[in-house]
C-alpha cells in the first residue's frame, strides 16, 4: 500500500472516530440535560448551574477520541506517548491540587440525586447552625439563617453532618412547651391553662381526626414528665403549620402562660440553696 493510501486510511479512521465521539457526546449531553432539568425542577435550582458539568463530559469524550486516534496511527503513537507522559505529570499536579473541588462536585451530584434537603427546606445542622436552604450548587450549599445571614458550606462538609430537616416530608411541626410548677400548685389547673392558651393562639394547628374529636381527645396534649428537685415538670405538645410559625407560637405562649400562672396562683419555682457553715461564727 502506497503512502497516499495509508494517509487516506488514517484520515478516514480519524474522521470516523471523531464522528462516533460527536454522536456519543450528543447522546450523553441529551441524557444529562433531561436529568438536570428534572432534578432542578424538584430542587428549584437554575439548571444553567450545571452547564459546566455537561461541557466537561463532552471534553472528556473528545480527549478519549484523540487518544484513540494517536494510538491507531503508528506515526503519531510515539509523539502521543511523549505528549501524554508529560501531560500526565501536569495532570497529576492539577488533580492533587483540586481534590477538594472534585470532592465537592461529586458530593453535589449525590445531593441532587438523593435529595436529603431541597431549596426552601428548613434545616438544622449538628454544629448549631439552622436556617432555610437558599441555594444548592455542585460546589456548595447556601443556608440563610434566621438572622438573614448566608452560611456557605462546601458540599463535602455538609454531607458528613447530621442534618435535621423540618420540611422533608411535611412542614407541620410539634413544639414542646416545657414548664415546671411548684409542688404546692394545682397540676390540673396548670395543665388546663397550657391547653387554653395554646388553642387560643392564631398559629395553633389542630391535628385531631374526626375519631379523635368524637373520643374527646384533647387538642393539646399535656403530660407530667418527671419530678425535679423543686418542680413538677410538665410538657405540652403544640402543633403549628411550619417551623417558623411554631417558633413564634412557642415564644408567645411562654409569655401568655406565665401571665396566666401569675393570675391563677400557679407558681413557677426558682432554685433554692441552703448554706451550712461548718464552723460557727
Amino acid at each position: 500500500m502506497d503512502t497516499h493510501s495509508i494517509a487516506f486510511n488514517h484520515i478516514v479512521t480519524s474522521l470516523i472516530i471523531l464522528a462516533v465521539a460527536f454522536i456519543i457526546s450528543k447522546i450523553l449531553r441529551y441524557a444529562l440535560n433531561r436529568f438536570v432539568r428534572a432534578a432542578s425542577a424538584k430542587l428549584n435550582v437554575d439548571p444553567t448551574k450545571y452547564n459546566f458539568f455537561k461541557n466537561a463530559v463532552s471534553f472528556i469524550v473528545f480527549i478519549v477520541a484523540m487518544m484513540i486516534i494517536f494510538y491507531r496511527i503508528p506515526e503519531l503513537k510515539a509523539y502521543g506517548v511523549t505528549l501524554f507522559a508529560g501531560a500526565g505529570v501536569f495532570a497529576a499536579i492539577i488533580g492533587f491540587a483540586s481534590q477538594s473541588a472534585f470532592s465537592n462536585i461529586i458530593t453535589g451530584i449525590f445531593l441532587v440525586i438523593f435529595k436529603p434537603f431541597r431549596v426552601g427546606d428548613h434545616v438544622s445542622i449538628s454544629n448549631n447552625m439552622a436556617g432555610e436552604v437558599e441555594d444548592i450548587t455542585l460546589r456548595h450549599t447556601v443556608i440563610r439563617n434566621y438572622e438573614n445571614r448566608r452560611i456557605v458550606i462546601p458540599n463535602s462538609v455538609i454531607s458528613n453532618e447530621t442534618i435535621i430537616n423540618s420540611s422533608l416530608n411535611e412542614d407541620e411541626t410539634c413544639m414542646y412547651l416545657a414548664i415546671g410548677i411548684s409542688y404546692d400548685s394545682n397540676i390540673d389547673l396548670a395543665m388546663k391553662i397550657i391547653q387554653e392558651e395554646a388553642q387560643a393562639h392564631p398559629f395553633f394547628l389542630d391535628r385531631r381526626t374526626a375519631e379523635d374529636i368524637e373520643d374527646n381527645k384533647p387538642a393539646v396534649l399535656v403530660r407530667v414528665i418527671d419530678f425535679g428537685d423543686s418542680s413538677v415538670n410538665l410538657r405540652g405538645y403544640v402543633w403549628a403549620e411550619n417551623p417558623i410559625d411554631g417558633f413564634a407560637m412557642k415564644c408567645d405562649l411562654n409569655k401568655s402562660i406565665k401571665e396566666r400562672f401569675d393570675k391563677e396562683g400557679i407558681e413557677i419555682p426558682f432554685p433554692h440553696r441552703t448554706i451550712v457553715y461548718k464552723d460557727k461564727k
